[in-house]
Order: structure tokens, then C-alpha cells, then sequence
């Protein structure tokens, strides 16, 4: 029988229009009780080389709904400019628009909110793109 009641959160980010993972992506981790609790912030961390957060805080006693914030357009907006900067080098034709090239990334932010159990373990991986994300428990 299992008696740890200790909960864990971990995440990545993977840009799946670049197929690699999304490096240096701010995020943040809050907690409640409850769905009419006010969330408490516990802190937070940045994607590294592979995309990975390695050191979200644990989740402390009590918890039951977790928020995980993604800071995405820094990112978003600099591969933008760095795909647009590849297409000029390139001799590409008129290339489609892309968020970077004179505007803002269409999801600055992605926040998933979802439900916690004591004693469990969550993987809450975020796919990436321009114009479009999914999240998933993984595993």
C-alpha cells in the first residue's frame, strides 16, 4: 500500500512546427484547495535544452487543482523571427505570415488548469505551435 500523499507536477514543451523542443520557456506553477479557493503561486522554472522543466516545486498537502502557465510568446516571437531570417537567406519567395513578422504571437500564454490526487504523480506536456497547442497527462 502506497502512504505517500505527496503530489508532483512536470512538464515540456515540445514546438511541434520546429520538430524540437521548446528551449527557455518561462513557467509557472500555482495550487488551491479547491475550485472557489484562491490560487497560491509557488513558484516556477524555464525549459532547458530538452525542453524540460526539472525543477517545479512539490505540491503541497491539501492540494487539489493545479495551474501550470506557459509564457510562450518570447518564444513563439523569436523563432518567428528566426524562420523569417532562414526564408530571407534562403531566396525564398513571398513566405506566409508569421507571428514575429511585425506581429504578435496569436497564444502569448497557454494556462492548463486540471484536477490533483494525493500521492500522485503528473506529466502535463504542451505541444507547441504558431497557431495552435495541446496538452495531454502524460506519463
Amino acid at each position: 500500500m502506497n502512504t505517500d500523499t505527496t503530489t508532483s507536477v512536470s512538464t515540456h514543451i515540445l514546438d511541434t512546427s520546429a520538430g524540437r523542443p521548446a528551449v527557455g520557456v518561462a513557467v509557472t506553477l500555482a495550487a488551491r484547495g479547491g475550485p472557489y479557493e484562491d490560487w497560491s503561486a509557488l513558484g516556477g522554472s524555464r525549459t532547458g535544452a530538452d525542453g524540460r522543466c526539472k525543477d517545479l516545486p512539490t505540491l503541497p498537502e491539501g492540494t487539489t487543482q493545479v495551474r501550470l502557465a506557459f509564457e510562450t510568446e518570447g518564444y513563439l516571437a523569436s523563432e518567428a523571427s528566426e524562420a523569417s531570417e532562414a526564408s530571407e537567406r534562403a531566396g525564398a519567395g513571398q513566405a506566409a505570415p508569421r507571428p514575429g513578422d511585425g506581429e504578435s504571437p496569436f497564444f502569448p500564454e497557454v494556462t492548463v488548469t486540471f484536477t490533483v490526487s494525493p500521492g500522485e504523480h503528473y506529466h502535463v506536456p504542451l505541444l507547441l505551435s504558431p497557431f495552435g497547442y495541446s496538452v495531454y497527462r502524460g506519463s
